[in-house]
C-alpha cells in the first residue's frame, strides 16, 4: 500500500468527513470514477469513500456477475489508503435511485426478492475480507416515496436483507439512511447507525425550493433518535452540487449556480457542521472534478478551504 506521505495534499480526518463516488454520475460527466477518487484524495485530502454496488451494472444477465468496475474502485481505495462504506441492495444513490436489472423487473415479486438476496449475498461474500471496507450501507432512503423510479417499498424485505447481511458479516457497522426529514425510525429493521441527507436548495415541481426543515432540526432529531433507539445519526449526503431541473451535466454554469454557487456551498458546509452530526459525507465530487478539468478550480478550492478550517478548529 502506498504510504500517505507519498500522496499529495493534506489528509482530512476520515472520522469527520468523507465523500460519495458514483460510477453512474461520473459517466454522465464523461469521467472515470477512479479518476474522481484520485482527484478528491490528491487535491482535497478526503480518504473515506461511499461506493455503490449497482445491481443493474454488476448482474446485467441473471446469474452472470461482472465485478470489474467495483474491483477497480476498491483497489484504488486500497492504494490511496482510503476507507470505504459499500452500499448494498436495489436502492442505492443516484438516479433512478432503484437500480434493478431489466430482467429482474419482469420477475414476480417473490422471485425478484430471491434474486436480490442472492445478489446481496454475492457482494458481501466477495468483499467481506476487504480491509478497506469499514461499513455496509443497506439500501438508500429505502422507504422514500417522493423520489426516484422503479420504487419498491417493502419493510419485510428490508428486514430480510438486514438479517442476511448480519448473518454474512457481523464484524462491520450496518448503516441505513432515513427516508424523510422529520420522522423517527421506531420500527425495524434497526441498523447500527442512521444516516440523513442535508440539502438546502432543490428544484422541485417547477421551482427552486428551500429546505423543508431548518438546520437545527437535524441536530434535535439526532438527539431524539439517540434517545429513542440508542443509535447515532450522521450526515451521509451534504449537498455540495447543484440540484436543478435536469442532470447537472446538461446545465450551463449559470443554471448550476441557481442552486449551488460558492456562497451556497460555504453556507451548506457551515450549517451541516453546526448540527454536530458527524461524520459528514459530501455529495457532488464528480461535479467538482468536471469543473476543475474545465478550468474552474473555485469549487474544489472552496471545499478544501472549508475542510481544512474545520479540521484545524
Amino acid at each position: 500500500m502506498m504510504a500517505l506521505s507519498q500522496i499529495r495534499g493534506s489528509t482530512i480526518n476520515s472520522a469527520d468527513f468523507g465523500v460519495s463516488i458514483s460510477v453512474k454520475q461520473a459517466r454522465g460527466f464523461e469521467l472515470d470514477a477512479v479518476d474522481v477518487m484520485r482527484f478528491v484524495t490528491d487535491e482535497i485530502g478526503l480518504r473515506r469513500f461511499r461506493l455503490m454496488s449497482y445491481w443493474d451494472e454488476i448482474e446485467k444477465k441473471q446469474g452472470e456477475y461482472d465485478f470489474t468496475e467495483l474491483d477497480r474502485q476498491l483497489k484504488t481505495a486500497d492504494v490511496l489508503g482510503a476507507e470505504v462504506t459499500l452500499c448494498l441492495g436495489m436502492r442505492q444513490p443516484r438516479w433512478p435511485e432503484t437500480h434493478i436489472p431489466d430482467w429482474a423487473k419482469e420477475l414476480p415479486q417473490k422471485e425478484r426478492y430471491k434474486a436480490l438476496y442472492s445478489f446481496i449475498e454475492r457482494v458481501v461474500r466477495r468483499y467481506r475480507d476487504h480491509k478497506q471496507i469499514i461499513s455496509w450501507q443497506l439500501e438508500n432512503e429505502a422507504l422514500n416515496r417522493g423520489f426516484g423510479k422503479n420504487a419498491d417499498f417493502n419493510r419485510q424485505r428490508l428486514r430480510m436483507e438486514s438479517m442476511l447481511v448480519r448473518e454474512l458479516d457481523d464484524t462491520r457497522l450496518l448503516i441505513m439512511s432515513l427516508s424523510d426529514s422529520v420522522g423517527l425510525p421506531l420500527r425495524r429493521p434497526r441498523p447500527d447507525r442512521y444516516a440523513v441527507s442535508f440539502y438546502r436548495v432543490m428544484h422541485h415541481q417547477g421551482e427552486y425550493q428551500p429546505p423543508r426543515v431548518p438546520w437545527w432540526w437535524h441536530k434535535i432529531r439526532g438527539s431524539l433518535i439517540r434517545l429513542t433507539t440508542g443509535r447515532s445519526m450522521f450526515i451521509h449526503e451534504l449537498q455540495a452540487e447543484p440540484w436543478g431541473p435536469k442532470a447537472t451535466w446538461k446545465m450551463d454554469k449559470k443554471q448550476q449556480a441557481e442552486s449551488m454557487d460558492i456562497d451556497q456551498l460555504r453556507e451548506n458546509f457551515q450549517l451541516a457542521i453546526k448540527t454536530g452530526l458527524f461524520p459528514i459525507d459530501l455529495w457532488g465530487a464528480e461535479w467538482w472534478y468536471r469543473r476543475w478539468l474545465d478550468g474552474d478550480k473555485s469549487i474544489a478550492e472552496t471545499i478544501k478551504t472549508e475542510l481544512d478550517y474545520s479540521s484545524n478548529s
